[in-house]
């Protein structure tokens, strides 16, 4: 395998095994996340695969004396120099310079996104952590020792009690 096509596949093997699918599957939320996650990587290997079968495979070598000793030696020469001239095109990029900069702006926001995402998290867990610890505060205190602490909420309660806003 030589040129382009060996390039290929060389870029798509080192492609395929510097991807953290496992990495990239656990940061995944929803169920709709993961199925989609799991198409793109079943794409991916297929790509991969057909990529690593066609384009590793050389050609037969032509044996073009045994094409003279059945069909002629003139004949076989042209066809073996109309051969010899075919030029296979390079493959031209032509879309990657387009999408390469988009590409890099939303990795760019998907970095900021991520960040901002672990700092909110951060900050859940703390709120959190605080709610729990009131709760288990809130939760041995009596009702007086409350009221000591909040005077606003008993005056609130007297007040509702006193004018019987509470249906009884």
């Amino acid at each position: 395998m030589s040129g382009p096509s060996k390039k290929v596949v060389d870029v798509a093997f080192k492609a395929s095994r510097t991807i953290d699918w496992d990495g990239m599957a656990k940061l995944l939320v929803s169920d709709e996340a993961r199925k989609e996650f799991a198409t793109l990587r079943r794409a991916f290997n297929e790509v991969n695969s057909q990529l690593e079968t066609k384009f590793s495979q050389e050609p037969e070598p032509i044996d073009w004396e045994y094409y003279r000793k059945g069909i002629g030696t003139r004949l076989v020469d042209m066809y073996k120099q109309a051969y010899e001239s075919i030029e296979i095109p390079k493959f031209q990029d032509k879309v990657t310079p387009e999408y390469k900069p988009k590409f890099d702006q939303l990795s760019v926001e998907l970095k900021e996104a991520e960040q901002q995402s672990l700092k909110e998290s951060e900050r859940l867990e703390k709120e959190i952590a605080e709610v729990q610890e009131l709760k288990t505060k809130v939760g041995t205190m009596t009702a007086e020792e409350y009221f000591e602490k909040h005077p606003e909420l008993k005056k609130k309660f007297d007040d509702e009690i006193r004018n019987d806003n509470w249906g009884y």
